[in-house]
């Protein structure tokens, strides 16, 4: 367990009058930060789209699915690029943490006519080992035999690292080294069926799947992550925090901007 800093026990007390004044400033700014979150909504709503052509085939429970048929009868499919990839023993910390908040959106994402799915490159047979390891209900299917993950930037070659020829973010460099790195698309389909590509978050940008962290903001502690190198190496999959305590988390893959 990360101990609270010490040097809260040494924080500001003021009368409610002052504190009422303090609160009602930063009420203030909170609320110039909505009204940019709502701006910045309605332009990634006004983004151009891109039309999906390629023909995805993924491997699934169910049998052999294409892209449009994850969307289930739905307009809007959201996907995790979830990094497991073909011989891993365990799913990547970071991601398996965003995975922990999935469950209890995708009721509510439906009666939205949203979908959601994580992909991962790794074979439906360790997927679904690790699946039921973690205890996960949400659907989640391979990629493993299609170029999916290639071409949505999370997944690289051997030669592609080697090189640092890895457009990641929306930029090329050799800062991340990974063969899998996580991110969030989302796909609209028209009612002629065809598929488009609207949006793609990465890097620090998947933090919208981690409501934990929306909740440790609020608290006088924050995340604990300031002074901390690698800022996700608290977060353990949840089954591992009491067995092992004193463990390095692998694969935090969210501490890059």
């Amino acid at each position: 367990m990360t101990p609270i800093p010490a040097n809260l026990d040494h924080h500001a007390v003021v009368s409610a009058e002052r504190w009422i004044a303090a609160r009602k400033a930063l009420l203030a700014r909170e609320k110039e930060v909505t009204r940019l979150r709502d701006e910045l909504a309605a332009a990634r709503r006004a983004l151009p789209w891109e039309r999906v052509e390629k023909q995805y085939v993924f491997d699934t429970p169910d049998g052999p699915r294409s892209l449009a048929d994850l969307f289930e009868g739905k307009r809007q499919l959201i996907v995790q690029h979830f990094m497991l990839g073909p011989g891993w023993e365990e799913g990547c910390t970071s991601c398996s943490f965003m995975a922990d908040h999935a469950d209890g959106m995708t009721v509510h994402l439906a009666r939205r006519d949203t979908a959601f799915v994580a992909i991962s490159r790794a074979t439906l047979a360790e997927i679904e080992r690790f699946r039921r390891r973690m205890g996960w209900r949400f659907r989640w299917v391979s990629s493993n035999a299609t170029s999916f993950n290639h071409d949505f930037h999370v997944s690289f070659t051997p030669a592609e690292v080697a090189s640092g020829a890895i457009d990641y973010n929306y930029e090329r460099g050799a800062k991340n080294v990974h063969d899998e790195l996580p991110g969030i698309s989302v796909f609209y389909k028209d009612d002629a069926g065809a598929l488009f590509h609207t949006y793609s978050t990465f890097g620090r940008g998947v933090e919208v799947m981690m409501g934990t962290y929306a909740m440790l903001d609020l608290t006088p502690a924050g995340r604990g992550e300031r002074d901390v190198p690698h800022k996700m190496e608290w977060v353990r999959h949840h089954d591992r925090y009491a067995a092992q305590p004193g463990a390095k988390a692998t694969g935090a893959c969210c501490s890059h901007g």
